[in-house]
């Protein structure tokens, strides 16, 4: 594939190539464990992972970063209110956030590091800027000094000047310029802090990332990923300090950014009420993590996308297709005819992660497979393949499944979807058993009375020459 990537720091499309072929490197922002991950945490997560994912099918080794924040004042804020321990806080966060983001079906990162097992790396850094003459200690706090770095500004293509007259920023008197921002600084007997040559403290949030980055990645690295809104200040901080910590590099070549998550066409917001967390998307059914991930990847990543129930009920319609497709049981015909339909499907996501054209192509693919096993016509769907004749059932069910590998979906198992996740599975089977029974002697009122009675709870009863199957409604 020939890649192109939408990058932040030129504001253009450009031809993508990792430095080293033979290693491509990616670091992704992570979240601040201190609640639980709401929607617009999800989003990165996913978009992530389908570049992950396609990378590792294009290149021979992917190392794929993104981190855990569990140092950060609103952790210590969130310990004050409960009086929960901070390090429980974060155990049971990080526990929840990995819980919830498999079940959208992203895979782990190659490496997930914390910041608190990077304080060493940290201090390091810092004390190369202090050395390099970007930055200062005062009154046991460390600034870096932004008018040290002319190149500040570059990323988000504003001045520091309209950068500072758009930020909230904290004047202290220690601070040679408005601007400097917090590299290190002191903390009391109530604040996690560590031993430290400006004394005993803790870090600012952006040498984080720039440590953590620097640890597993190296000076310099492919690609840099994250929510638009961490543009500016925390990317353009993190490009300040690595690149004047290491003269002569350029940190990350590419940056790439998904747009926001709005819900019912507002910002999510406590006080408006629309304030969702994946835990509550997940409430809906066993179908609604894998029906959130495609609602999610409906949507172009660098575009907001605005959430409703009624768009994950949909998407949840559409996955219902294909495992209606998928449950009738055909064998997979893997060769070179379904890799071409794999590929023709995964092509858009070299083209920027072009992810709504992807799953509109897998769509067309499902039309094909869905006309060869029951008939009918697929000629518009052909034409946009740009062939003439339909592939069998059996090559559109491993095109599906290839596909799948990168798009993370559809991941589940056919009957298992179709079935909803039942707890209640052996009652609705001897239900079903029931109504057989009822049948064979001809007892046809309660045959129906079965029926009625299950789809009053939402089961549906297909009757097929290969015996009765369900499914939830």
């Amino acid at each position: 594939m020939d890649f192109q990537f939408h990058n932040a720091l030129t504001r253009g499309k450009e031809a993508f190539a990792p430095r080293d072929p033979s290693h491509l490197r990616m670091y992704v922002c992570g979240p601040t464990v201190y609640d639980l991950a709401h929607l617009g945490n999800a989003r990165p997560v996913v978009v992530f992972d389908v570049l992950a994912r396609l990378l590792r099918r294009e290149f021979p080794r992917v190392t794929y970063v993104r981190n855990i924040t569990d140092v950060d004042d609103k952790i210590n804020a969130r310990s004050r209110e409960s009086g929960e321990p901070i390090s429980a806080i974060t155990a049971r966060t990080t526990a929840d956030f990995h819980r919830d983001m498999a079940a959208l079906g992203t895979l782990p990162p190659d490496v997930e590091p914390t910041a608190t097992g990077h304080i060493a790396e940290m201090i390091a850094l810092i004390e190369k800027l202090i050395a390099n003459g970007h930055a200062y200690a005062a009154e046991g706090h460390v600034l870096f000094s932004v008018p040290s770095f002319g190149e500040y500004g570059k990323l988000s293509g504003r001045s520091p000047e309209d950068l500072l007259a758009g930020a909230r920023i904290d004047v202290a008197p220690y601070k040679r310029d408005a601007g400097d921002f917090v590299l290190w600084k002191p903390s009391d007997d109530t604040t996690p802090g560590w031993n430290s040559p400006w004394g005993y403290g803790r870090p600012g949030w952006h040498i984080e990332c720039s440590a953590m980055a620097w640890k597993h990645l190296g000076e310099e690295f492919d690609i840099h990923g994250g929510g638009h809104d961490l543009i500016f200040p925390h990317h353009e901080n993190e490009v300040a300090q690595s690149v004047c910590a290491f003269p002569g590099t350029g940190y990350a070549r590419f940056w790439l950014h998904n747009g926001m998550l709005l819900v019912d066409g507002e910002k999510m917001s406590k006080s408006l009420g629309n304030f969702l967390t994946v835990r509550d998307i997940l409430a809906r059914g066993p179908w609604a993590g894998e029906a959130f991930r495609l609602l999610l990847l409906k949507t172009h990543y660098r575009q907001a996308l605005d959430f409703s129930y009624e768009r994950l009920d949909e998407a949840k319609a559409e996955l219902d297709d294909y495992y209606a497709f998928l449950s009738r049981g055909i064998a997979a015909e893997e060769g070179e005819e379904s890799k071409a339909l794999a590929a023709w499907v995964l092509e858009p996501l070299a083209d920027d992660l072009n992810t709504p054209l992807a799953l509109a192509r897998l769509r067309d693919v499902l039309t094909l497979g869905n006309v060869a096993a029951i008939g009918g016509s697929a000629t518009a769907a052909l034409s946009r393949l740009g062939r003439s004749e339909a592939p069998t059932a059996g090559q559109v069910v491993a095109a599906i499944a290839e596909a799948a590998s990168v798009l993370g979906l559809p991941a589940a198992d056919p009957k298992v979807w179709r079935q909803g996740g039942a707890d209640d599975a052996a009652e609705i089977e001897a239900a079903i058993e029931a109504r057989i029974a009822a049948r064979k002697a001809r007892n046809w009122a309660e045959a129906d009375r079965i029926r009625d009675d299950l789809i009053a709870k939402g089961i549906l009863l297909e009757d097929g020459p290969k015996g009765t199957t369900w499914r939830r409604a």
